[in-house]
């Protein structure tokens, strides 16, 4: 039997799991806090609970929810019924846990490893720990890693759509990230209170010469 078009197989997912989940993924300290602010700000409702507080590091908010951070327990996910039509914040190494009994449309978030590391290391140095170089040369390989697992599972699992956003992109050049994000979820959200969230104002940690993260598609 033919392999059914990608329009046919995602109007069939959607008449059998519903409404998919936006979720936005990423490394730690890659934006996905404002990548989330942003889907609020365009009209989508954040799956949040608020446990944990906006501070320096994240001065309007880190948009998580508890329950996420248990993915990798194998207990139950029921609470993602609720979340299908809403946003999702799922750091990068949980995404595999998120089970295929729905759809997902994954905004992944990609930022210099050099500058991923540096916010990384600002934040534990703030709370007291200190990391040499050599840890932070290990990260960064570890991280290389772990982004390219991640794209390749992303690509061969039927419930995942993704795009993916720059960090610098979306900071420095907003509305034109922000009409592609509107553009990946169906066009349904304001693009121009999305753009009004990145504040370049909160760019720090910059590595003028660190090129991006290269993904493969």
């Amino acid at each position: 039997m033919p392999a059914l078009p990608p329009f046919a197989d995602h109007l069939i997912r959607r008449i059998r799991y519903g409404l998919p989940i936006t979720v936005v993924s990423g490394l730690p300290r890659s934006g996905t806090s404002m990548a989330m602010k942003m889907l609020e700000a365009g009209g989508m409702e954040a799956l949040t609970d608020g446990a944990r507080k906006a501070d320096e590091q994240n001065p309007n908010g880190y948009y998580e929810l508890e329950a996420v951070k248990a993915l990798d327990k194998a207990g139950d996910t029921s609470w993602l019924r609720d979340a299908r039509g809403k946003a999702l914040k799922v750091v990068s190494h949980l995404l595999t846990w998120l089970p295929e009994t729905y759809d997902y449309r994954v905004i992944f978030m990609e930022r210099s490893l050099d500058e991923v590391i540096t916010s990384q290391n600002k934040m534990l140095d703030d709370r007291g720990h200190t990391v040499d170089a050599g840890d932070a040369n290990r990260a960064k390989v570890a991280f290389e890693r772990h982004l390219d697992q991640t794209m390749r599972f992303l690509a061969q699992r039927p419930c995942f759509r993704t795009l993916t956003v720059g960090y610098a992109e979306a900071v420095q050049n907003p509305q034109a990230a922000a009409q592609r994000i509107a553009a990946f979820l169906g066009n349904r959200l304001d693009v121009a209170a999305m753009a009004a969230v990145a504040d370049a104002a909160l760019y720090r940690n910059r590595r003028e010469s660190a090129p991006a993260h290269s993904t493969p598609r």
